[in-house]
């Protein structure tokens, strides 16, 4: 006899509909258990009759376990899951940051001590290597701003210089307008007050 192909619908007879949920649950059941025997795989299976009734089967360990690990694994993908691990790495960096901040608070505020002349206990290793380091720095530091101060100073310098020239030479051009000769023609017994006169200095920085 040749049996046809099951339509894939409700059954609406509830005893023939009883027969193929049991049918079927079985030989569910058992193709799950072939599977893990030779796939060496974990499964778990969960049933609900149309009555409420559980049917259930965790090839290996217990069905909590699988439930366990299945949340385990799929616990990354919820995004409000993934914004906490965030926030609680973030919280657990800055903390750490915080830690190293303080430690290092902590060597410089002994070696400062150390170095006045305070400090009751000796240095260890690294801590003199590290404040030989900060000594290093330090002294790059005052060198870069000492160096930028010269260059300041040398610039007013050369705009002053500038300045008295500009008015030398205007004062120059005035005398010559008015009495016909210049500031170094000029004799010096005269009363006239005479310009302003640079004289030839070379600046070495």
């Amino acid at each position: 006899m040749v049996r046809g192909k099951t339509q894939m619908k409700r059954i609406e007879n509830p005893v023939h509909r009883q027969v193929t949920f049991c049918k079927r649950r079985a030989g569910f059941l058992k193709k799950a258990k072939e599977l893990s025997v030779l796939c060496d795989a974990e499964i778990g299976v969960v049933i609900f009759s149309a009555h409420g009734k559980l049917y259930d089967l965790a090839t290996k360990g217990t069905m909590q376990g699988l439930v366990d690990k299945y949340l385990n694994s799929t616990r990354g993908a919820d995004p409000q899951i993934k914004q906490q691990q965030a926030t609680e790495k973030q919280v657990q960096d800055t903390k750490m940051e915080i830690d190293v901040l303080k430690n290092e608070i902590d060597i410089l505020q002994k070696s400062l001590r150390y170095m006045s002349g305070g400090g009751t206990g000796k240095m260890t290793m690294d801590e003199l290597h590290m404040l030989e380091k900060n000594l290093e720095v330090w002294i790059d530091h005052i060198r870069s701003v000492k160096m930028d101060t010269m260059f300041q100073e040398i610039q007013l310098l050369k705009n002053k210089e500038e300045t008295l020239r500009a008015a030398n030479h205007y004062l120059n051009d005035k005398m010559i307008s008015q009495y016909g000769f210049t500031n170094m023609d000029a004799p010096v017994t005269n009363n006239i007050a005479y310009p302003l006169t640079m004289q030839n200095e070379i600046y070495q920085f």
